[in-house]
């Protein structure tokens, strides 16, 4: 009997496909089959492609490719449309893919049979074909949404739970596990479906054991066993660790990354299986976004604990702490890349007792940046511990960059860096606080009251952006219970503020956070990174987000009378301003503002502000010395009184005159007289002071009753 004539009794056709040329040969009853002319020949692969149904084209392209890797039979069901694109039949296909050219990774000659198959009538009892209708749809939606999972999983353990939950349509397994290669050993990385103690036998198992998994890991192709007799035969020596399970079928695949087995997936099923080609390519396309979503795991768990392994070496500890004293610190990287910046926070103890307290920020959010930050507070630590006064350690950090940035430019790396910073050395027995700065936001002041004031200090330029840069130095002291935050501007801009709108962001949380500094700084990170700030985005569109360094320093002392008295505690701010400084005027009378921020009268703080504009410029105008402002506000809110006084070395008193409409001075203290509850001109041992008091209440200005205000006559002129 010859083969030709059993297969046209079969109604059965043979068809080539060469993938490569692009070409398809068909016998007589393959042609005809394809609604193509019935005639042995060769014909274009488009023109044969406009004969099959669009989906099942799609189908039988994964199903061509699946035995390719796997070196099995193609086995699919096609239908076959008219032009109008109705189901004139349905076609069977058993083909095998021959072995591709040597370096021939994608084309491929498929050689089998076409068969009609009688679709049953309707109403009529018998199995659907599964590769089309609510089964194509159903396995499409699974694997839609089973890739959507595995991308979002961030860790092994979460890549494993997304796996373990998966149910495949129709053929769900009841067990999983997941094997890696560590050299020539096999690992278990993660099971379900088994007790805990059942991995044992498997686990650390050679490769050249025979066991399906480490065969599979050895040649990198798939194996199915669709019953326990293939199992045993296959398998002899390794089935009394599988027969214990009580499963039917089992199914191990390769994980392949990037043309390289990094080990194996086993999925056991209690009732039998027989992996259609259809179960087949599910379970192979699950194995490729599992080792793909494996693979991205393990490379972020790595980036993490490199990035973790750099901020322990990089990031100081806070040491045994100060005396009288209470310091608490956060840093929290940029959400990209190895999570390393240039951000940093140092406590360096010095040699005269006192302590510096620095932080800083690099330029960028790379490893270069991180690099920079290294070298940078090494040698911030080595210069003070020298005992250099802040501006000195400013200077020569300044030089030190400025040369390692033009170091960089001449080699492989181009392009300068600069970083701001700033310096605060801490003397603990008095509080006081000498602060230079070099580019970087000012400290925050939280006083013994709660409220928090943007402290206004000297300041130069960046770090490295020139070799030779003064940076002048700020005194303040800190009283007992007041609390100082230095801080890099990603806690103050992140989420799209700027430095306006985060400080709004900010006070609140400063203000609320008074007694424990440790759930202050984790309050102040939560603003900034928790859910709650994905609620309170700032107005720029620029949305990156930056690394945050806060540190935080306290002084300690009457901590029950702070509690006790937090309401009625005194605010108080002094500032110098010197001849060669009349822009500390404006800081003066921000800090002042800051100070009155919860003012009950908004118009009497504009009026102590314009009143200390004036002292303060006739200071600077009519004496040859500095400005000392002190600024005090004491009592109950709603009740206090706001006591502000600038003194100077100048023993001529000040005299009330009447100026004409188009002087140019000479109002100050007719200003005062008209807007202060109270001032007047103390004389002291060497010069003078001039001061005014406000009394705060809860009525607005314009609802009281205004009181005529009669002004003393002027003091005679000298004679000459």
């Amino acid at each position: 009997m010859r083969t030709e004539d059993v297969l046209a009794a079969t109604a059965t056709g043979l068809w080539r496909w060469d993938n490569g040329a692009g070409t398809v040969t068909l016998d007589a009853e393959a042609a005809r089959l394809l609604e193509l002319p019935s005639e042995e020949g060769v014909f274009r692969e488009s023109e044969v492609r406009s004969h099959f149904h669009p989906v099942d084209w799609n189908e039988i392209h994964g199903v061509v490719n699946l035995a390719v890797a796997e070196g099995t039979l193609a086995e699919a069901r096609l239908r076959i449309v008219d032009e109008q694109g109705h189901v004139l039949r349905t076609v069977r296909t058993r083909s095998k893919p021959l072995p591709p050219a040597e370096g021939d990774d994608e084309d491929y000659v498929l050689v089998g049979t076409l068969q009609e198959v009688a679709d049953p009538p309707p109403g009529a009892a018998g199995a659907q074909s599964r590769i089309t209708g609510d089964w194509r749809r159903s396995r499409e939606a699974f694997l839609l949404d089973a890739g959507r999972a595995l991308a979002e999983a961030r860790s092994t353990a979460e890549v494993l739970r997304v796996a373990y939950s998966l149910s495949m349509p129709g053929f769900s397994p009841d067990g999983l596990a997941v094997f890696g290669a560590e050299g020539e050993r096999l690992t278990i990385v993660g099971h379900h479906g088994h007790t805990m103690g059942d991995e044992d036998p498997f686990n650390d198992m050679p490769l050249e054991t025979d066991y399906p998994a480490a065969e599979v890991v050895r040649t990198g192709r798939a194996i199915y066993l669709p019953s326990p007799e293939e199992y045993y035969r296959r398998y002899p020596a390794t089935w009394p660790l599988a027969r214990r399970f009580g499963r039917r079928s089992w199914a191990f695949l390769p994980l392949i990354v990037a043309g390289r087995t990094m080990g194996a997936w086993m999925a056991g099923f209690r009732h039998p299986v027989s992996f259609s080609p259809d179960e087949r390519s599910v379970l192979t396309t699950v194995a490729r976004m599992l080792a793909q979503a494996l693979a991205r795991a393990g490379i972020a768990e790595t980036e993490r604990e490199l990035s973790q392994g750099l901020q322990r070496t990089m990031m100081p500890s806070l040491g045994a702490g100060i005396p009288g004293m209470t310091v608490a610190a956060r840093y929290v990287p940029t959400g990209g890349g190895l999570q390393v910046g240039g951000d940093w926070y140092d406590m360096i103890p010095l040699p005269n007792g006192r302590v510096a307290l620095v932080i800083g920020d690099v330029q960028g959010h790379d490893v270069r940046a991180a690099a920079l930050m290294g070298q940078l507070r090494i040698a911030l630590r080595a210069y003070a511990s020298e005992g250099h006064r802040p501006d000195a350690v400013l200077a020569r950090a300044s030089r030190f960059l400025s040369g390692l940035t033009d170091a960089y430019e001449d080699g492989e790396h181009s392009g300068a860096r600069f970083a701001t910073c700033l310096y605060a050395e801490a003397d603990p027995d008095t509080g006081t606080l000498d602060i230079a700065r070099a580019g970087h936001p000012d400290p925050v002041v939280m006083t013994a009251d709660g409220t928090a004031v943007i402290r206004q200090t000297a300041g130069g330029l960046p770090l490295g952006i020139e070799s030779d840069t003064d940076y002048p130095t700020t005194r303040f002291t800190l009283e007992a219970g007041e609390t100082i935050m230095l801080c890099t501007d990603g806690l103050i801009e992140t989420g799209g503020h700027d430095l306006a709108t985060g400080w709004v962001r900010l006070r609140p949380i400063l203000e609320r956070h008074t007694s424990d500094l440790e759930k202050l700084a984790d309050a102040l990170v939560q603003a900034v990174h928790g859910p709650g700030s994905h609620y309170t985005t700032g107005p720029l569109a620029d949305r990156r987000e930056d690394d945050v360094a806060v540190l935080l320093l306290r002084r300690e002392g009457a901590t029950a009378r702070r509690t006790a008295t937090r309401r009625t505690a005194a605010r108080r701010t002094t500032l110098t301003i010197a001849q060669a400084e009349p822009e500390r005027i404006s800081a003066a009378r921000q800090q002042v503002r800051e100070m009155l921020h919860d003012w009950a009268d908004p118009e009497q703080v504009d009026s102590a502000v314009l009143m200390i504009s004036e002292m303060a410029t006739n200071v600077l105008v009519h004496t040859d010395g500095d400005a000392l402002l002190v600024a005090q506000a004491s009592g109950e809110h709603g009740e206090r009184r706001l006591r502000v006084e600038v003194a100077d070395r100048s023993d001529e008193l000040p005299h009330k005159r009447r100026p004409g409409e188009m002087a140019s001075s000479g109002r100050g203290l007719v200003l005062m007289e008209m807007l202060a509850d109270a001032w007047g001109v103390d004389p002291r041992g060497e010069g003078k002071s001039i001061w005014f008091e406000l009394y705060e209440s809860a009525e607005p200005v314009e609802l009281r009753e205004a009181e005529p205000v009669r002004l003393p006559e002027p003091a005679p002129e000298p004679e000459p």
